[in-house]
């Protein structure tokens, strides 16, 4: 079985998430019988590239600036081939949730084109700019089944936020997989998670079908939970066929 995972690489954090691919490989395939397992972790920049991929990751970055190489590189529709046809598995970081969402605020003047593909709006720099960016301990209830419990080193710079999850047509539901707990209070001292009793918080992790976004950038960690996490969700069904 060889599985190859691509990372969108016209901008942004692509390199980190290259090097947490393959940390988490090493741990995903170690603990699995078959000695013909390969896997290969691929920059991606043109069609034939993307056509190589059985999974897809689009990191954070600018996402304004993703968009424009995309659609002058001729990777835009591709790219939406990939996740709304092919409906291979695929997973966005801060900039990659914005591609990612059929909708999205807070845009430049005109908008900006988006691959599309999870029913949700997202709202853009949610949390202020880059100078107001910020790391909070996360508690992500789909990691519970990894070994190490602790919580994930959360970085959020300029990050989004799912505010709205709309009508899916015909697909699978919208799963919210985590939130940022009450609000965040920002101090000289650094950041603080206010935590209320009820379910109120921004979402900032989401999953529709084989599209996974989250708001915050686990790339730019040394923590390869995540990305073991969802190289084991894209092998499932791959080992079922």
């Amino acid at each position: 079985m060889a599985l190859t995972v691509g990372v969108l690489a016209l901008q942004g954090g692509f390199v980190e998430h290259i090097n947490l691919l393959r940390k988490a490989a090493a741990t995903v395939f170690a603990q699995r019988s078959r000695a013909d397992a390969a896997f290969e972790a691929i920059e991606v920049r043109t069609a034939q590239e993307l056509a190589r991929c059985d999974a897809l990751i689009i990191p954070g970055g600018e996402s304004t600036t993703i968009s424009f190489v995309a659609q002058q590189s001729g990777l835009m529709e591709p790219l939406r081939d990939f996740v709304q046809v092919q409906k291979k598995p695929v997973w966005g970081t801060c900039a990659g949730l914005i591609l990612l969402s059929n909708q999205a605020n807070a845009t430049k003047k005109g908008g900006q084109e988006l691959i599309g593909g999870l029913s949700v709006r997202v709202h853009r720099n949610h949390f202020g700019r880059q100078i107001e960016s910020f790391e909070a301990p996360l508690q992500l209830p789909f990691l519970a089944g990894e070994a190490d419990p602790s919580p994930f080193p959360g970085v959020f710079i300029r990050a989004p936020v799912v505010e709205e999850i709309l009508s899916r047509g015909d697909g699978p539901e919208v799963q919210v997989l985590a939130k940022l707990p009450g609000r965040v209070d920002k101090m000289k001292t650094g950041v603080s998670l206010a935590v209320t009793r009820d379910d109120s918080g921004d979402i900032i992790a989401v999953r529709q079908g084989s599209i996974l976004g989250t708001s915050f950038h686990p790339e730019l960690t040394d923590d390869a939970r995540i990305h073991a996490w969802w190289l084991k969700q894209v092998l499932r069904p791959l080992q079922d066929a």
